[in-house]
């Protein structure tokens, strides 16, 4: 063994007993967390409330304790800080959460903390009195390798130094289908990002690699360690493009400790829907566009289509009846009062109003309004016309109504051409479900119809019930009760005032339309907000429109840009070969510098058997190199481009579905965010024209591998 070797593993194994330590403690608060739940239960055996309130408490507690404990266990201790002698004799620790020793002093310092900071923001130009910085890699509970960086060559040490530089050992390891923690090799730039101010709005912008989904996630972290209590009890939100963002990102907060936050795509924001396709690029530039406020705003004050238009009846010496006129006239004086779910309590008495204005026998006068009201809404015709005249309705409801071509084009006239109009009912027509474009509309019909009353006022509860309904306990709503077991209807389980957050943190910003941002907004209102984005990739054609929308949704809130300028994930031939593309195309791209290379550049192969090329690509690429593949192709041939990967018995396993896949088929949208060993673009020029921003789409595709890089066209 050389001198080297000796060293190193002479260090790694100091380490190690560290490492031991610190695990030794961790077992020890785990113990500790579940002899508070064990006790937490016991009260409940107290055999009175305050027991049972303790009960709880306790176990929540003993609950979230065991919960962090469980999700550090991977790297748990990844560095150490040796410092100036006069600052502090001992190293200092940092890893994923603080430990204290048998003593109570401070074992392992969370990363988060104010004293872990000096770990990212120390350079070589200053110091701030760290000698040595260390990283440790371990896999589970095993040191198995440290990297240090000399900071401060006046010092005189006898401490040695060790290994190329954790950064780099960190970016030339094998991807899987899952984003990691960089909380080891955080750099000064990004640790600037995701300790900024919480107050108001932090954009983090720069260029393809840069660690912008990855810093923003790390800001989510430090925030609920900073401000636990707030942000835990008002929720934290994270929203990214895609439910394949979504999944590969997952694992990032929980090994950094926190559980706390809500993961949700573009398509699953609103409670109740998951939509994961995309509507074809014309469709959805038509459902995204601002102007579609005004079309749900209408559509959610239209009469419901199939609604009983006549109501007639016999009263004393009068026939009264209600035809499209009079209850147009109703329609508009409740909408007046408000959103028209929160006019349910009020339908039943503007009926009645509507019905007593026709009144004009003796008999019927005489007897008076009170009692005209009560033998009405004694009525059983009456109460099933007005159910079914004015029922509660929802989100998904009101926008199934706008299939109906006439209906849609009552909601949108003057808004939507004809052409737009044929576009979205062709759309509905053929994908019976919703797509993530719908799931912003859906939304908007939400908020313009509002939540159903919680509660009756007492007086409308005593017309429409009669006295005995007074003295129960109200705990639903009329149409709650009313609407019970009827085809269709569920009770609301979520309300639009739970949609709030303490913050709110959105990657991909660029590509958010701006219904999209009005979706978002509203879940913000009150949050403070981190925004990750690259203009030059964004697909929404009409930039400045989403601009005036994301402003309304910011408004009044101070804003802390950051600016990335380091790409940490392609070699530099790749990006090399990308940015050449972007400047080809006339794309105004932020380029930042690649801080490696591999020697390899992009490959472009023209083919005359496209199948055959694909797969010879394939094959190429997985034999070197150590992780993902991906195939990323046009939407029109993701079908084929499956059947090909699945035809391949070289490649079944690799190809198998589910999460740990190691060659995915992609189209260009879906790998937003995401990022390979390799890639295989099939066919760019069909993804550079499937959309008026396919450049921009192509541009992203070109970023996304870390090592090779094969294009294949069929000549």
């Amino acid at each position: 063994m050389s001198e080297e070797q000796d060293l190193r593993e002479q260090e790694i194994a100091a380490e190690q007993r560290f490492v031991d330590r610190v695990h030794l403690r961790l077992e020890a608060a785990t113990r500790s967390a579940q002899e508070l739940a064990t006790e937490g239960h016991a009260r409940a055996r107290l055999g009175h409330e305050g027991g049972l309130v303790e009960r709880d408490a306790m176990v929540f507690q003993a609950a979230r304790r065991m919960a962090v404990l469980d999700a550090a266990h991977e790297g748990l201790v990844f560095g150490r800080l040796d410092l100036r002698p006069e600052v502090d004799a001992e190293p200092r620790y940092i890893g994923r959460i603080g430990l204290r020793d048998e003593d109570r002093d401070t074992l392992l310092i969370d990363w988060r903390a104010p004293a872990a900071a000096v770990f990212y923001q120390a350079t070589a130009a200053t110091p701030q009195s760290v000698v040595r910085r260390r990283v440790l890699r371990s896999l589970g509970t095993t040191v198995v390798g440290v990297e240090d960086e000399l900071l401060d060559d006046s010092v005189e040490t006898d401490l040695p130094i060790i290994g190329e530089g954790a950064l780099m050992a960190q970016l030339s390891r094998a991807r899987d289908r899952s984003m990691h923690s960089i909380v080891a090799t955080i750099q000064a730039e990004q640790d600037e990002a995701i300790r900024a101010p919480s107050k108001g709005v932090v954009t983090i912008s720069g260029g393809p690699g840069t660690g912008k989904t990855v810093v923003a996630l790390h800001r989510a972290a430090y925030l609920l360690y900073t401000d636990r209590r707030r942000y835990e009890t008002g929720g934290v939100l994270v929203v990214g493009p895609s439910g394949v963002f979504m999944r590969y990102i997952e694992r990032v907060l929980p090994s950094l400790g926190e559980t706390a936050v809500a993961l949700r795509s573009l398509g699953e924001v609103v409670d109740g829907l998951r939509a994961d396709r995309h509507d074809a690029p014309a469709v959805a530039d038509v459902k995204g566009a601002a102007r579609m406020a005004e079309v749900m705003r209408r559509a959610a004050r239209l009469a419901v289509p199939g609604a009983p238009q006549h109501f007639r009846m016999f009263y004393r010496d009068d026939v009264l009846e209600l035809g499209p006129r009079e209850l147009a006239g109703v329609r508009r004086n409740l909408l007046g009062h408000g959103r028209r779910n929160r006019q349910i309590n009020r339908v039943p008495r503007a009926l009645a109003d509507a019905l007593w204005r026709q009144v004009r026998g003796e008999r019927g006068r005489e007897r008076g309004y009170d009692d005209f009201l009560e033998d009405l809404l004694s009525d059983d015709a009456f109460t099933e016309f007005a159910l079914a005249w004015w029922p509660a309705v929802d989100g998904p409801t009101v926008l199934g109504w706008l299939r109906d071509p006439e209906v849609l084009a009552r909601a949108s006239q003057g808004v939507l051409d004809a052409e737009d109009q044929a576009l979205l009912v062709k759309s509905w027509a053929e994908s019976p479900g919703w797509s993530i474009e719908d799931v912003a509309l859906v939304d908007e019909l939400r908020y313009a119809v509002g939540d159903l009353p919680t509660r009756l006022e007492h007086g409308e509860r005593a017309l429409a019930y009669g006295e005995e309904e007074q003295r129960r306990e109200e705990v639903t709503t009329v149409s709650d009760r009313e609407l019970a077991g009827r085809p269709g209807w569920t009770p609301p389980q979520h309300r639009i005032e739970d949609d709030g957050y303490a913050h709110v943190l959105i990657d991909e910003a660029q590509d958010l339309t701006p219904m999209q941002w009005r979706m978002v907004g509203r879940r913000g209102r009150v949050a403070t907000w981190t925004i990750v984005g690259d203009p030059a990739q964004s697909s929404w054609p009409v930039p400045a429109e989403a601009e005036a929308a994301r402003a309304t949704a910011l408004e009044g809130k101070a804003v802390h840009a950051f600016h990335l300028s380091k790409n940490y994930r392609n070699s530099a031939e790749i990006y090399e070969f990308a940015a050449a593309y972007a400047e080809r195309v006339g794309l105004a791209a932020d380029l930042p510098e690649a801080v490696r290379s591999t020697g390899v550049a992009p490959e472009e192969r023209v083919v005359e058997d496209l199948e055959a090329g694909v797969r010879a690509a394939v094959t190429e690429l997985t034999a070197s190199v150590a992780g993902t593949v991906g195939i990323v192709v046009a939407q029109a041939r993701r079908r084929q481009a499956q059947d090909w990967l699945a035809s391949w018995p070289e490649h079944a396993e690799g190809a198998a579905g589910g999460a740990d896949a190691r060659i995915p088929v992609l189209v260009g949208l879906e790998t937003k965010g995401l990022e390979f060993d390799a890639i295989v673009v099939v066919e760019p020029r069909e993804i550079e024209e499937e959309s008026s921003t396919g450049r921009a789409t192509l541009y992203v595709v070109y970023t996304r591998a870390t090592q090779r890089m094969t294009t294949v066209s069929e000549g």
